[in-house]
């Protein structure tokens, strides 16, 4: 079965609908699988050795510490190889940053950015950069399904799925692999409060939250909540609401979530100068210029 079918079959049960990102967001797993998976792959793959410290911080900006933060992994890797193009200190290294275009054209036609979407692909077009790009992939997911054991939930997390699970439908929104996120969910035994575990797969967050949540509720009793630009996105074009979870302040924000935030999204006080006043703090935490570009 389509994927996204299972989204657009969901019937409401409650009044409200929360969608939830999860890496970085109700697990703090961002920073060890970006800097112990993702980033020593791409270096490895993709010949990246001779300015190996230069891509680490390139690929960690990208990821983690900017307004791109949690974005799908291969667009990742089109956006960090398009800054270590524009970089003076690789160009003073002569360093050939490698040509992604084959990569970029399928990013441009296909909306499941997935392996399965990837591997599909690579079958028709006979392509070496794709299946590089898909190798990489799967090496990633491979370890990080080995060694990725025994993440917890940030605090609150637990009281707050038991608290909206009576008044909302809650689905996870994500583009982390199905596969790791069930099983994360379930090694946590957190999977029972949500109806969906969305991944990859199932689209973009966007899409998730279309297919899922908009028609079926009102605009103002559908809330995304996220740890990143990307999510708050989602919820923009869909016209919904946003909660977000600060980078950094993980605890601080699922407390004030779990004792604030929660109760006015269900009274219908949420929207408005309050909800602005959150984001307005979570753009404080997340720059889009890089830093070796600030002083230029």
């Amino acid at each position: 079965m389509d994927p996204q079918q299972i989204l657009k079959d969901l019937k409401p049960k409650k009044e409200f609908f929360i969608g939830i990102d999860s890496d970085g967001c109700v697990f703090d797993s961002m920073e060890p699988k970006q800097k112990e998976f993702f980033c020593p792959n791409v270096i490895r793959y993709y010949g990246l050795l001779p300015i190996s410290k230069i891509a680490r911080e390139t690929w960690e900006f990208v990821n983690l510490y900017s307004r791109t933060r949690g974005v799908n992994r291969f667009l990742a890797l089109l956006k960090c190889f398009e800054l270590l193009r524009e970089r003076q200190d690789v160009k003073s290294r002569n360093f050939e940053v490698p040509d992604m275009s084959a990569l970029e054209k399928w990013t441009k036609i296909e909306t499941k950015l997935g392996n399965p979407g990837l591997e599909k692909y690579a079958s028709e077009v006979n392509e070496p950069d794709i299946d590089l790009a898909l190798k990489w992939s799967k090496k990633v997911n491979e370890e990080i399904g080995y060694w990725v054991k025994g993440l917890k939930p940030f605090p609150f997390i637990n009281e707050s799925l038991e608290k909206m699970q009576k008044n909302a439908d809650a689905i996870v929104v994500s583009q982390t692999p199905v596969e790791a996120l069930e099983r994360e969910w379930e090694e946590n035994n957190i999977d029972h409060f949500v109806r969906v575990i969305a991944g990859q797969e199932f689209g973009t967050k966007t899409e998730h939250l279309a297919f899922a949540a908009k028609g079926k509720y009102p605009d103002d009793k559908i809330l995304m909540i996220g740890d990143a630009p990307g999510d708050y996105n989602a919820a923009s074009k869909n016209n919904v609401l946003f909660y977000p979870i600060i980078p950094g302040k993980e605890d601080e924000s699922w407390k004030h979530f779990h004792e604030e935030a929660l109760d006015r999204f269900l009274s219908g006080t949420y929207a408005g100068e309050y909800e602005k006043s959150l984001i307005r703090e979570f753009d404080k935490y997340l720059p889009s210029t890089p830093p070796w570009q600030q002083n230029r």
